[in-house]
């Protein structure tokens, strides 16, 4: 089933207004990324990719990041526009979240500015916010998208969705 794309309203987006391939762009929106109890990421620098039927996906300066709660794990996957993302598992006191952020260590050509750059699961953190706004986590995850009040849908993701 064909989805029907939501009419923006004044300062939002449609996702259905997003490129294929995808397009990458700077923010200068603050994102910050808490997990237990600690300020993982914070920056005014991101990076982020927009594409048809996909919420946002932030990705951060490692210079932006708290490196010493975050360990590369052997789990890699594949995408045909950016190429073989890595993961990280995160680790604050006793609390851990497994594959919870990735990154791209050789992206291709058009993605060389995310090289090394992490984006966060907001579904897997304490909290994720847009300039003080909580992030909604994509449904189903698989993409790891930033749902907020500027950004209309339907979203790719949830079950039944595989399609579209």
């Amino acid at each position: 089933m064909k989805p029907q794309r939501i009419e923006p309203g004044p300062g939002q987006e449609s996702v259905w207004d997003y490129p294929r391939p995808p397009r990458l762009e700077q923010s200068t929106r603050h994102i910050q990324i808490i997990f237990n109890g600690v300020l993982l990421a914070e920056t005014r620098r991101a990076m982020r990719v927009l594409e048809t039927s996909h919420p946002p996906v932030y990705y951060i300066s490692p210079a932006d990041t708290q490196l010493e709660y975050l360990t590369i794990t052997s789990r890699s996957t594949f995408c045909e526009w950016k190429g073989r993302a890595s993961y990280y598992t995160i680790s604050v006191g006793d609390k851990t979240a497994v594959d919870a952020a990735w990154f791209y260590a050789h992206p291709t050509r058009e993605f060389m500015p995310i090289k090394h750059y992490i984006a966060f699961y907001p579904s897997l953190m304490d909290a994720c916010y847009l300039d003080g706004e909580l992030v909604q986590a994509q449904p189903g995850d698989f993409y790891g998208g930033w749902i907020t009040s500027d950004i209309v849908g339907p979203f790719k993701g949830a079950r039944g969705t595989s399609g579209w």
